[in-house]
């Protein structure tokens, strides 16, 4: 897409918490963007229950002591979609997670586009804003999307996350970094395409993630992958993926803070979940929600995310592609981003099953697996679909 650089990456941490030892204040901290990336950030964060009321206070990077710092009271609710579900620890034991806590979102609204905040969480309200100073308070930052056309974002999936196995992060978090090299700074804002963690049920998993410096210096959006929705006895659920995010308030029913749009620039990005439309009337919603969504909110480009493959990598036969192909045709959806299936896949765009000179049709886009389990040497292949090239494993 013009002017649009996506890197594909992989994420890791390098440091797991012991899921029976106390927590800092404020943990599982996470920024995601508003409905308009450019003025509305969201934030996510967890406190011990009993540990009373919770601030975010923040102002520009550049306001370097804090004269203009607003200070915010989070919205709090208790969670325990997560409490007594079987799991492992670090070192494979298998125990029943301890899990309830207090759940803080704030959503910051009036910023400037284009711009680096700063922040901290505290438990105090701070008696005046032009004395405040952060102390010992871990100071955290995020970025709203930019006015120009021109931004860089990285994408990432199947991550995995499962604490008997940190290499899988580990070795990510390297390749994180290498691309920032290439990239030469920071991209403006990342991309998760779902299964960040094995099971997104094990709560002990999450904080972990989203403590390391690499992961917690970006703004995230991300969809929800079956790993996600799942616990290790395969119960099913997205409140999981909805309790360690602050989304959008503007998905459908039963998908609110799920299924989600937001506008990042020029683009539109609609962000999808693939646990919601097994049966053919999941499909239906999703994608009436999909076209109400893009007739409302008109953008230079569209994106559409979602988990499952459009195509299989294995031997390029159509995935998800049939399910949605007419109504991204229709609506000029001009990239679609998935992963699940572990293999890289590209097309050229495409339209109406024919590849295109590039003036209409989707370019989709599927990631491999970023956990570094699973690789394999390659080979790439043409398959009937016109324009669409695999890279799969040549390997057993």
């Amino acid at each position: 897409m013009k002017r649009l650089t996506l890197l594909i990456v992989a994420i890791t941490v390098l440091v797991w918490l012991n899921p029976a030892s106390a927590q800092s204040y404020a943990y599982t901290v996470i920024a995601n963007p508003g409905e308009d990336a450019s003025t509305e950030i969201r934030l996510n964060w967890h406190t011990d229950t009993g540990s009373g009321d919770s601030y975010i206070i923040y102002t520009k990077k550049r306001d370097r002591h804090w004269r203009k710092a607003i200070t915010i009271q989070a919205n709090q609710a208790l969670c325990t979609v997560f409490d007594s579900i079987y799991s492992k620890r670090p070192n494979g034991e298998n125990f029943f997670e301890d899990a309830r806590f207090i759940r803080n979102t704030v959503a910051l609204q009036g910023l400037k586009a284009g711009t680096e905040y700063m922040y901290v969480l505290s438990s105090d309200r701070p008696s005046s804003t032009v004395s405040f100073a952060p102390g010992d308070s871990e100071i955290r930052f995020f970025r709203t999307a930019p006015e120009s056309p021109e931004w860089a974002m990285g994408i990432i999936s199947d991550i995995h996350v499962y604490a008997p196995l940190p290499d899988r992060q580990r070795a990510a978090m390297k390749m994180i970094q290498q691309l920032e090299r290439q990239n030469r700074k920071p991209f403006d804002m990342m991309l998760n395409v779902g299964d960040i963690a094995a099971w997104g049920g094990s709560y002990s998993f999450w904080p972990t993630l989203y403590a390391d410096s690499t992961f917690s210096r970006y703004v995230w959006a991300g969809v929800n992958g079956n790993h996600d929705n799942m616990t290790r006895q395969n119960a099913q659920s997205n409140g999981f993926f909805r309790n360690v995010n602050n989304n959008p308030l503007n998905g459908y029913d039963g998908e609110t803070g799920v299924s989600y749009h937001f506008t990042y620039g020029n683009t539109l990005f609609v962000m999808l979940n693939n646990e919601a439309m097994r049966s053919e009337e999941g499909l239906a919603k999703a994608q009436n929600w999909t076209r109400e969504v893009i007739n409302n909110n008109p953008a230079e480009y569209i994106i559409v995310v979602s988990h499952y493959q459009w195509f299989m990598g294995g031997d390029g036969s159509s995935s998800q592609y049939s399910r949605w192909k007419e109504l991204f045709d229709q609506y000029g959806v001009g990239l679609a981003i998935s992963g699940n299936n572990h293999i890289y896949v590209r097309t050229n765009a495409l339209y109406a099953d024919r590849e295109t000179d590039g003036t209409k049709g989707t370019v989709y886009i599927q990631a491999p697996s970023a956990d570094n389990e699973r690789g394999f040497s390659i080979t790439t292949i043409s398959s009937g679909i016109a324009g669409l090239k695999v890279t799969r494993p040549s390997g057993p």
